[in-house]
């Protein structure tokens, strides 16, 4: 290795606790990747995860460009020395992979690759995915070169101190790629228990608009005849419910809607479900938000969640003629605050009121993300709701 003990060191250290801020199984991936070319001075560097269909669900590379990865095409399959590396679960170092009796080839827009060196990472007896490295780079090398020169003696340049670090770094890869699954799998039982629970309300809150509906439809109708002007007013009553009910299923179509957080970010999330409530209810609802970049990807759901529920009681509850969401950068983290002019509430009842407003769940969100959550509110001066966040 180029690098001396300390320096190596320093550089483990520093690529375990990059992996360790990523929770997006994707960006656990990345990371590993790039850390591996980094500390082993390989060309390339790649890691796959295999499904279950002979292929890989995902496969990240390092030191190849975008244009170069397109015109390969499609993702490999798992054959010659992948298949052997997942299938056996063994390192691989090899010389020329080129010449190896189990290699098959690559695509023509594949770089070419002698040197080689892989290993299975492994939760417990599962292997989960393969991490390998490719071209080893002397220090008179410089990366740009597609093909490195050829080793004296022909041996493979990456040392069995190479081969030692980069089980290091495969352990730990299995930890964070174990974590990042679990992740998102959490994240897509929160969805689902969302969607139910906003399905719940919305068919509560609809029933009863409907049948209040159709029973002031039936008054209307049976008082037609004998008394037109009552009839009248049990009409209007019939349209001002038709609103209502057409209030509710815009306002839970869009908290159902795809977040689209991973494309659109926070900022213009909010602005977007804003805009769909503003137009869809009588109170004037407004967003401003003041120098708020990205933030990790747990924080930016927890505080649109808080947003939406928020704004869900001040629309639906309050009887607010306005409400204000504000986002602002607040040091490294973000501050959100929704203010409304409703009807408020005593701050003593705030406890039997909290299950009823949801605000048990949105402390459970701040908390959850390493945040607070705090409610200021008094009889007829409406209510602030403020949730903070640390950042990355």
């Amino acid at each position: 290795m180029s690098q001396g003990p300390r320096s190596g060191l320093s550089a483990v250290s520093s690529a375990l606790l990059a992996m360790s801020r990523h929770l997006e199984v994707r960006d656990v991936l990345k990371t590993i990747v790039a850390s591996a070319r980094e500390l082993l001075d390989a060309q390339y560097a790649a890691l796959g995860v295999p499904d279950d269909h002979g292929g890989f669900a995902q496969f990240v590379v390092d030191g190849v460009s975008d244009a170069q990865w397109k015109a390969i095409g499609p993702l490999p399959r798992q054959h010659g020395i992948l298949a052997a590396m997942l299938h056996e679960a063994r390192p691989e170092r090899l010389a020329d992979v080129r010449k190896d009796p189990r290699f098959e080839g690559w695509p023509s827009a594949h770089p070419n690759m002698s040197d080689f060196l892989g290993l299975p990472i492994r939760d417990g007896d599962e292997v989960i995915g393969a991490l390998f490295l490719a071209n080893k780079v002397r220090p008179s090398e410089g990366r740009g070169q597609d093909v490195p020169a050829p080793r004296a003696g022909g041996g493979c340049g990456f040392t069995e101190d190479d081969e030692e670090l980069l089980t290091i770094l495969a352990q730990h890869a299995a930890i964070a790629l174990t974590n990042a699954r679990l992740y998102e799998r959490s994240r897509e039982l929160t969805i689902a228990e969302e969607r139910s629970r906003l399905a719940h309300e919305l068919h509560d809150a609809v029933s009863q608009k409907l049948f209040s509906l159709r029973l002031t439809a039936q008054a209307a109708a049976a008082l037609v005849d004998r008394d037109p002007s009552r009839a009248k007013g049990e009409l209007q009553q019939v349209a001002a419910l038709a609103a209502e009910a057409a209030d509710e299923l815009r306002a839970a179509v869009v908290e159902l809607r795809p977040t689209a957080l991973d494309e659109d970010g926070l900022v213009a999330t909010l602005r977007n479900q804003i805009q769909v409530l503003d137009r869809a209810h009588s109170a004037r609802v407004g967003f401003s938000s003041r120098g708020v970049r990205a933030l990790p990807a747990a924080q930016e759901e927890a505080l649109l969640r808080v947003a939406q529920e928020a704004l869900h009681n001040a629309l639906r509850h309050s009887g607010a003629a306005r409400v204000d969401v504000t986002l602002e950068k607040h040091g490294q983290g973000a501050v959100l605050r929704v203010t409304d002019d409703g009807s408020g509430f005593e701050p003593a009842a705030i406890r039997s009121a909290g299950r009823h407003l949801g605000l048990v769940s949105m402390r459970d969100r701040a908390s959850g993300v390493g945040g607070n959550l705090t409610v200021e509110s008094a009889p007829g001066k409406g209510t602030t709701i403020e949730m903070e966040v640390p950042g990355g």
